[in-house]
């Protein structure tokens, strides 16, 4: 069955994208989530103009990560925890932690977004990557410090 995806569906396309499914995904799992529309004559003048739009909705959307990225870039974020012997957290700083020193300062990231090269266990300087849409990755620094 020919179908028009509405939305990005992960191993399948992007929005808009014409693509060939069985009919059983399309019948049972794609159309009663509103996922795609059945591709057919009528849909065709509706799918060029959800094409535009879409292309709008893509460009503005990567104006803006694109906005973000610059401001996340460099971003120095100050975390403190307790602190063991030389030096050593109890516990260690994850991506959740991150994510609501972030949020403390006005931006809004999904905790999955952060890449943590290695477990951060003490205190020190480190590098952490957030992944925007389009492709794009900020790099912030993490300063872990003890907590007084």
């Amino acid at each position: 069955m020919k179908v028009i995806l509405q939305k990005d569906i992960e191993n399948l396309g992007d929005s808009g994208d014409i693509k060939d499914v069985a009919d059983g995904y399309a019948r049972n799992y794609l159309l009663p989530k509103k996922l795609v529309i059945v591709a057919n004559e009528k849909s065709k003048k509706s799918i060029e103009h959800q094409q535009r739009l879409i292309k709008i909705k893509k460009q503005k959307r990567k104006k803006q990560n694109e906005t973000l990225l610059e401001k996340l870039s460099g971003l120095d974020l100050l975390l403190t925890a307790k602190v063991g012997e030389e030096g050593k957290l109890f516990g260690s700083i994850t991506a959740m932690d991150i994510s609501k020193k972030i949020k403390e300062l006005g931006y809004e990231i999904d905790k999955r977004r952060i890449v943590i090269a290695e477990p951060i266990k003490s205190i020190g300087e480190y590098k952490v990557d957030i992944k925007l849409e389009e492709g794009l990755t900020a790099t912030a620094n993490v300063f872990v410090d003890k907590e007084e």
